[in-house]
């Protein structure tokens, strides 16, 4: 069973810098394409960033020039560097697993298999 474990989120005034990581464990010996979303109350689930097996990035037009998704290697922590945050950045965040997601879908939640916990930001102006 493949668990993700979220960490590294928390308060900060707007301009203020996060780093969120993704432990992976379970996966005997697959790799994942694996994603980040967020969720604010009363809103959907929506795409942050991605990053493929193959080291692909992809990210949504709201945060480019601002966030940056890495990873060592396939099988490594997943992190979320997130820089300049604004308060509409307050969300929680989620780390995702999927295989073989396609960099063009990489921002679709029903090809993801796998969910962390989610870890919480929040951005106060």
């Amino acid at each position: 069973q493949v668990q993700l474990v979220e960490s590294g989120g928390g308060s900060v005034q707007t301009g203020g810098s996060l780093r969120l990581s993704c432990a992976v464990s379970g996966y005997a010996d697959s790799v994942y394409d694996m994603g980040w979303f967020r969720q604010a109350p009363g809103k959907e689930r929506e795409a942050v960033a991605g990053i493929n097996r193959s080291g692909y990035k992809s990210y949504d037009d709201s945060v480019k020039g601002r966030f940056t998704i890495s990873q060592d290697n396939a099988k490594a922590p997943v992190y979320l560097q997130m820089n300049s945050l604004k308060p509409e950045d307050t969300a929680m965040y989620y780390c995702a697993a999927g295989d073989k997601v396609a960099p063009r879908f990489w921002s679709e939640r029903y090809l993801y298999t796998y969910w962390g916990q989610g870890t919480q930001v929040t951005v106060s102006s």
